[in-house]
């Protein structure tokens, strides 16, 4: 098998190797257009990820403050 099967299956003459040309230009721009929504779309995931690490941090932080408030108000009120 060719490593260019698509230019080894056209005819050589100079108007259907232009339009090969214009055709996997075309081709080469969706896939340039794809790859950059993709990207966009993958920092976009990764600020997401970001966030919900850092609300999950604050979140456990406030829990360990509710429970350490729990802890003192329960000691202050069983004193005497």
């Amino acid at each position: 098998m060719s490593d260019t099967p698509i230019s080894d299956s056209t005819p050589h003459n100079p108007a259907d190797l232009g339009m090969l040309c214009r055709k996997l230009e075309r081709e080469l721009n969706a896939a340039n257009e794809m790859f950059r929504k993709l990207n966009i779309h993958a920092l976009n995931l990764t600020d997401r990820i970001r966030r919900l690490e850092e609300g999950g941090d604050e979140a456990i932080c406030a829990l360990e403050y509710a429970a350490r408030v729990r802890i003192w108000t329960e000691a202050k009120e069983a004193k005497p």
